[in-house]
């Protein structure tokens, strides 16, 4: 038992012990805590102030394009005033799917062969954006796979006989396969980092695993293997110069932040890495589209750096209501807010809209309300658009590897539209079930002619009513309908399937 008194001793079983005397603060030490928090506050405050530290438009050097006559009746196609148009000025609307199938094992892949090609041009669609694989075309460092080269040569001429349009796209996805993903070579690792993999959050944990993040990091703060991301570029831009039946070439897919702070990381990383791969591009081809997208979490908005180059396009992807939330449910309006926001990132850049991803797994409710809602917003924001993916075994595909199709789902994303078309025409009421489309033109129009896709495969061929039509000539190859125009502006078209 201890007893305590007013000395300097306490005695405890008659033991004597000595007390310390009170402890005195150093100056100043009894502020530490408080202190402390403010060089947290002003910390955190740096680190704010840093994210949003402005940086300055970047300008590439791309020269005069160049281009010889055009190939597959495919024209070429440029970019004027944010708008995709042909050699003859008209408004063009890509419509299309991607494929997987250069990709590496490690994803999923499926065939794609004349049958596809032959479907897809049926019913009226005309790009395919085509995910190629840097590893697979440098599959050593510095050694390049020519027959990797030959096999997208391959590719894009079986689309382009089709009069289908090919965007290359340089995929990405959890960084390589050496990771079970796609994109960049086994070679571009960091060493001794380890791929680690975590139970129950499915595919999250690839974007969680160390060596993913460790290689994604390295790749962007340093010139390293960035030069030879820019020569996968040129080796592929020096084949296909001279090809119209190439859209344009989609530089880096689904860039994402992570571990690197976003906004920073558009800044400082993304675009100024478009800015060098447009012009590592531009010295062998300047004639073709340079399409930029959005950061991978980009739904939940992109920090747009300005980018003055030629012929460019803005292609963020869309899976609002879908891989992202708020789950659809019938309400069109989260959808609509963000188609509308990547309008706006496009109109920042500036470039054309053209979404390159987006889609919804057949198996979800309301998929096809959401398939019709977003069409509603790519036709009010003049966006075309690649569905994701045309063959796959999931229920994201249209048709799996055995070469069964999902004919509801295709013929929501088959609706008619302008494929190509003059100032002062515009569509409204498309109708892909039962085929039904509505055609406006105004005072803007000073003639030319109006291509019309037209699903052919499921509805009969079009029958066009107006009294402004001159002529109208089907092409049941290519699922088109060409309208030229007479008399008075404005009038209105209206085009059904035939009985």
């Amino acid at each position: 038992m201890l007893l305590r008194n007013r000395s300097e001793h306490v005695r405890c079983d008659h033991a004597p012990v000595r007390r310390l005397p009170p402890h005195k603060r150093r100056l100043g030490e009894r502020a530490r805590g408080p202190r402390n928090a403010v060089a947290v506050l002003l910390a955190v405050l740096a680190s704010l102030v840093w994210l949003e530290v402005p940086v300055a438009a970047l300008t590439t050097t791309v020269g005069p394009a160049d281009r010889p006559a055009s190939t597959w009746d495919l024209s070429w196609l440029s970019v004027r005033d944010r708008r995709i148009i042909d050699e003859s000025g008209r408004v063009v609307l890509l419509h299309g799917f991607n494929t997987s199938t250069l990709l590496e094992p490690t994803v999923k892949r499926s065939p794609l062969d004349s049958g596809d090609a032959t479907m897809m041009e049926r019913d009226g669609f005309d790009v395919v954006r085509l995910s190629v694989s840097w590893g697979r075309l440098e599959p050593r460092r510095g050694q390049w796979d020519t027959g990797y080269l030959d096999a997208i040569d391959s590719t894009v001429r079986l689309l382009n006989s089709h009069h289908i349009y090919v965007v290359i796209d340089m995929h990405f996805l959890d960084w390589s396969s050496a990771f079970g993903g796609s994109g960049a070579p086994a070679w571009a690792a960091v060493p001794l980092v380890p791929d680690l993999h975590i139970p129950g959050i499915g595919d999250w944990q690839r974007h969680l695993s160390p060596a993913i993040n460790a290689a994604n990091t390295y790749f962007w703060v340093s010139p390293d293997w960035q030069s030879d991301f820019l020569q996968a570029w040129r080796l592929l831009a020096q084949h296909f110069r001279d090809d119209s039946g190439v859209a344009g070439y989609d530089l880096y897919n689904e860039p994402h932040a992570l571990p690197l702070p976003p906004i920073r990381f558009e800044k400082s990383f993304m675009w100024p890495l478009y800015a060098r791969t447009i012009d590592a591009i531009g010295t062998v081809d300047p004639n073709h589209l340079f399409i930029v997208e959005g950061e991978l979490f980009g739904d939940y908005g992109t920090t747009v750096v300005p980018l003055k180059a030629p012929d460019l396009v803005y292609s963020p992807h869309e899976y609002t209501g879908s891989l992202i939330p708020p789950t659809f449910d019938g309400d069109p309006q989260p959808l609509d807010d963000d188609v509308s926001k990547g309008a706006g990132e496009a109109a920042r850049v500036p470039a054309a809209l053209w979404i390159g991803e987006w889609g919804m797994p057949a198996t979800q409710s309301k998929a096809t309300a959401w398939i019709d809602d977003a069409l509603n917003a790519y036709d009010a924001a003049g966006a075309g658009w690649a569905w994701w993916q045309w063959r796959e075994d999931s229920p994201w595909g249209i048709r799996d590897s055995a070469g069964h199709t999902d004919t509801a789902v295709l013929a929501h994303l088959a609706r008619p539209y302008l494929a190509a078309s003059p100032p002062g025409v515009r569509s409204g009421a498309a109708d892909g079930v039962r085929g039904a489309l509505t055609v406006s033109v105004d005072a803007a129009y000073s003639g030319g002619q109006i291509d019309i896709a037209w699903r052919l495969l499921a509805t009969a061929a079009p029958v066009v009513t107006g009294n402004c039509v001159a002529t109208a000539a089907w092409d049941a190859t290519r699922a088109r309908l060409t309208v030229t125009i007479t008399g008075s502006v404005p009038c209105t078209m209206r085009l059904v399937a035939s009985a």
